[in-house]
């Protein structure tokens, strides 16, 4: 389904986990890349089991994110998200594996594609925006 990217940069922001009533879990994460005279800050999700995969990296570390580009429409409005599913240091062969000092990343971190992602609305989350994600 869909095409995957990919996109190398500098970590800049990593927020915490956010959970929900339903079970339902996701973590934003901000990369920075160089675009000429303007750095532009692109945000990134991972969601559910992926939530862990930011953790072996830092603010000002290198990362190259695999990710997948997720759109929905909710109440007529609609909206774009940067699912990431897996994570590395750029030129490594994977797992982002920080100084050698942490085991690589689990399997699960680093399949061949994207995790499947529940319907919009299915998450069960509450919030004064009220958008489903």
């Amino acid at each position: 389904m869909g095409q995957n990217f990919e996109l190398e940069g500098t970590v800049k922001v990593i927020n915490e986990v956010q959970s929900f009533a339903s079970g339902f879990t996701k973590r934003e994460f901000v990369v920075e890349v160089e675009d000429g005279k303007f750095p532009q800050s692109i945000k990134f999700e991972c969601v559910k089991e992926k939530t862990a995969m930011i953790d072996d990296y830092g603010v000002g570390d290198p990362v190259k994110v695999s990710f997948d580009i997720r759109g929905n429409e909710y109440n007529g409005k609609y909206y774009v998200n940067l699912n990431a599913w897996k994570l590395e240091k750029p030129g490594a062969g994977g797992g982002g594996n920080r100084g050698g000092s942490r085991q690589a990343a689990p399997a699960s971190y680093t399949d061949d594609g994207p995790p499947l992602r529940e319907a919009p609305g299915g998450y069960g989350q509450e919030s004064d925006d009220d958008i489903p994600f």
